[in-house]
């Protein structure tokens, strides 16, 4: 019996200390400021911006809006928060995205019938823990 006590004890420490270890991803935390998606009709306009990418101060944001037409450019507080962007040529798409390690992953997915010029969309997530995007370290 002891032995079979001693078994399990040392299987629940192994199980502990690998779980400690095991790394989470979680979905970015989303806040209010900014959730718009909307299309522009000169695919052209989507060189500032094509595919997915995060926008980390106010002046690049505003520089987008004007290229992108956007009316009303809500205001960001860029220590707290990032914009999450993506562009894409079918009808409809949305974000699959997660936080692991401290790196923001983000794909596409989407209609494949493709309309003129571009879909655009544009969210803002919380920017703690968030260090990296794709990967690439953010600046500070």
């Amino acid at each position: 019996m002891t032995r079979s006590f001693a078994l399990a004890a040392l299987a629940g420490i192994l199980y502990a200390t690998v779980a400690a270890h095991t790394v989470v991803a979680e979905e970015p935390k989303q806040t209010k400021t900014v959730d718009m998606n909307s299309s522009v009709p000169d695919l052209e306009k989507r060189q500032a911006f094509e595919g997915t990418g995060v926008i980390l101060s106010q002046k690049e944001w505003e520089r987008l809006a004007a290229d992108w037409g956007i009316k009303d450019v809500p205001k960001v507080d860029f220590d707290k928060e990032l914009l999450l962007v993506g562009t894409w040529r079918g009808t409809g798409f949305k974000f699959l995205s997660e936080v692991k390690n401290g790196n923001l992953s983000v794909e596409l997915v989407g209609d494949k019938n493709v309309e003129p010029g571009f879909r655009y969309r544009i969210v803002s997530l919380q920017r703690a823990g968030i260090t990296k995007f794709q990967g690439k370290e953010l600046p500070k």
